[in-house]
């Protein structure tokens, strides 16, 4: 099963997507779906099928959700990069993105005025299903309704200018998200579910979900001390080496660009790279 967003009039709704692609089905309004959002990935959609080409996708997600990001969750990546001298650090690092950041496969990706280019970070998110309090790290596993391929697109400069890195992860469209499958059909990251990202058709990454530092269940589990996790929260996991900006010489990407993540499961998630000019609506 592969859930999705799609607008149709003033509404938000979830709905399941077709094999081909070609159809969706309502499961539920959006605020309906995350109230129970195991019992809705349980039951087989009963509407019926809209073709594709006739709704929007829009990410499915509550505006209130938060949406935390590990930084610097595999060692290759954590060695290729600025931070490498710092070593591991005993908890993970975490940012934030707002959910207006967010967009859907096949949307274009402006790179910001400032920037020479856009980088690419293929990973996974895990989507929070129930709300978790003060969790052991097994409770928040549990809590997992579901996965997403994600690409964590970042304006570099701008990441750069301080410390914190807010800035540079909230780029407009620059947080494409792939269709949620089942936590289910997906089974433990820790098993290992390969991540690629190809960029114009060329493997520029290629890890395992195995090699991550910090886990997803001992994640959710260390949030939900600090605060509540709810039903429709996002934490994306992460990326393996081979981003751009650590390359000899360093390679961004340009208008034109194509980049695509691949996991194991989860599928494919094709975005185009373009101008700052549509920003501008030009």
């Amino acid at each position: 099963m592969r859930i999705v967003g799609i607008r149709r009039g003033d509404g938000v709704q979830v709905a399941t997507l077709s094999e081909d692609g070609t159809a969706v089905t309502v499961l539920a309004p959006l605020e309906d779906f995350w109230a129970a959002p195991a019992a809705h990935v349980d039951r087989e959609p009963a509407g019926a099928a809209v073709a594709a080409a006739e709704v929007e996708f829009v990410p499915p997600v509550l505006p209130g959700a938060r949406v935390v990001c590990i930084g610097l969750n595999y060692l290759k990546h954590v060695a290729e990069g600025s931070y490498a001298a710092e070593g591991v650090p005993p908890y993970p690092t975490l940012f934030a993105r707002w959910t207006a950041s967010l967009t859907v496969d096949g949307a274009e990706v402006p790179v910001p005025v400032d920037e020479d280019g856009l980088d690419w970070e293929g990973e996974v998110v895990a989507w929070v299903g129930q709300t978790l309090v003060d969790a052991t790290p097994d409770e928040a596993l549990a809590a997992v309704v579901g996965y997403s391929t994600f690409n964590d697109l970042t304006a570099r400069r701008a990441q750069k200018l301080t410390s914190q890195w807010t800035l540079g992860k909230n780029g407009d469209r620059s947080g494409p998200l792939g269709p949620m499958v089942p936590a289910a059909e997906v089974g433990d990251l820790r098993d290992g579910l390969r991540v690629q990202t190809r960029v114009n058709g060329e493997t520029v990454q290629d890890g395992r979900t195995d090699e991550m530092v910090y886990t997803v269940g001992d994640t959710l589990s260390l949030i939900s001390r600090t605060f509540t996790l709810r039903p429709g929260d996002l934490l994306a996991t992460g990326t393996p080496s081979g981003v751009g900006y650590s390359r000899t010489p360093p390679w961004l990407m340009q208008p034109g660009d194509v980049v695509e993540v691949e996991v194991e499961r989860l599928g494919v998630l094709r975005n185009t790279v373009v101008g700052n000019e549509v920003r501008r609506g030009r």
